[in-house]
């Protein structure tokens, strides 16, 4: 996969900016958000500002948009970020940014790799060092991670933070849960789902779960606070500044705007929702750490995979709940009846397409005419608007056997051994 994006995809992009115009710069998801704390924590520029966005258009893309080239970007790169997201990035903010991102590249494979143990002990999957292993190597060598590594997404981020939170809940340390559901919050279409099922959980039994709700509420009051001193009335530009980037984006679309149309795909983003939510408050009651507690985790995710107006594959690495407790009952899977059994094999398929396609394709290399492998440069990506939507869908029509595989022990328990898009860049 490494190969593939190095070789094959970086190249054909490259080669496409170059024939239409298309303006290239560092073209790092970082740099919008780390010029705008550094302008505004240094010299207490709003970063909401045009001014800013203009500067940060100089970097990202090498140069200012220009609204007449019919092929620029329509992407403003505009600060739309909660303003409390400076305060994680102040300690770069007097760094060169060619040393930032280095640094938080490093920072960000460390994460991927940490929160792949966090949703193993978040879902009590209890395996063999090596399958621990094996499951890193397939996460780090994702398209997903790999995308995300390249662009310095802060949605790698936010999904370690989500997995500490979630493995911090399992382990009943509900106020260290809190503080890190709010940090997640700086990307809040990932986290706006979640949050709701957790209080429809905490408020299940409030007597033993509460120090969940305040601790995320003073959290969330302590962030908000100190934003609006650093920057009064920053909520309101915030929520102008992401009007303005569903404006210049077409609106946002899902996975199933997307697949489907605007219209069709919104309507089933609803259903899938109340679908969801009700599924959601029939389990509330769960303990943590059960069968039903895994499941509601990994379907929320998924869910909220399907219907954020956003398909990046990056987000896709929140899915890693649903493809350890998938693995985990695979056979009970397989043995039911053909809708579930369509599912598996769909859902399966939809993860292993991208792996063998970047292996045939980086192996072609060699061999075939550059113009060969640039026409197939996409293969990979092909089930990527189907895998969250398949995931989604195994999870709801096999709950019966995620929710009662083993009730009185985790699901992955019987792994235990008897005795336990890309950027330029390096």
């Amino acid at each position: 996969m490494w190969i593939w994006v190095q070789r094959i995809a970086i190249p054909h992009q490259q080669v496409e900016s170059a024939t239409l115009g298309i303006p290239r710069g560092n073209l790092s998801d970082l740099y919008p958000r780390w010029l705008g704390a550094r302008e505004l924590l240094l010299h207490h520029r709003d970063p909401y500002g045009t001014d800013i966005t203009r500067e940060i258009q100089t970097g990202y893309y090498g140069r200012p948009l220009d609204s007449s080239l019919p092929n620029d970007p329509r992407d403003q790169q505009a600060f739309a970020y909660p303003l409390y997201v400076v305060f994680l990035l102040a300690p770069t903010v007097t760094m060169p940014f060619f040393l930032v991102q280095k640094i938080f590249l490093i920072l960000l494979i460390v994460l991927t790799v940490a929160s792949v143990l966090l949703w193993l002990r978040a879902t009590r999957c209890n395996i063999l060092s090596t399958s621990k292993l094996t499951w890193i190597v397939l996460a780090v060598g994702s398209f997903p991670a790999i995308q995300g590594f390249k662009l310095q997404q802060l949605t790698l981020l936010v999904a370690a933070l989500l997995a500490g939170s979630m493995a911090a809940i399992v382990d009943r340390r509900f106020a260290f849960a809190g503080i890190l559901l709010a940090l997640a919050t700086i990307k809040p279409q990932l986290v706006l789902l979640p949050v709701v099922w957790l209080a429809l959980w905490t408020f299940a039994n409030w007597r033993e779960r509460q120090r969940l709700f305040w601790s995320f509420s003073i959290s969330m009051l302590a962030l908000a606070g100190c934003a609006d001193i650093v920057l009064p009335g920053w909520i309101r530009e915030f929520r102008a500044a992401s009007a303005d980037y569903y404006r210049y984006t077409g609106g946002g679309r899902s996975v199933l705007d997307v697949a489907l149309t605007p219209v069709w795909g919104r309507a089933l983003s609803v259903i899938l929702i109340a679908v969801t939510l009700v599924f959601l408050w029939r389990k509330r009651k769960a303990a943590e750490g059960t069968p039903d507690f895994s499941w509601s985790m990994a379907l929320v995710l998924a869910t909220t995979i399907v219907v954020i107006p956003m398909f990046a594959p990056y987000n896709q690495l929140l899915l890693l709940p649903a493809a350890m407790l998938i693995v985990a009952v695979i056979r009970e899977l397989w043995m039911a009846n053909r809708i579930v059994r369509f599912l598996t094999v769909a859902t399966a398929a939809t993860f292993l397409w991208p792996w063998a396609a970047a292996v045939m394709l980086s192996l072609g290399v060699p061999f075939l005419a550059p113009s060969t492998i640039q026409k197939a440069w996409a293969i990979p990506l092909f089930p990527s608007l189907a895998v969250p939507v398949v995931t989604a869908a195994l999870l709801l029509v096999g709950r019966g056997i995620f929710t009662s595989y083993r009730t009185s022990r985790a699901p992955c328990d019987r792994e235990r051994p008897q005795s336990s898009l890309v950027s330029d860049g390096e």
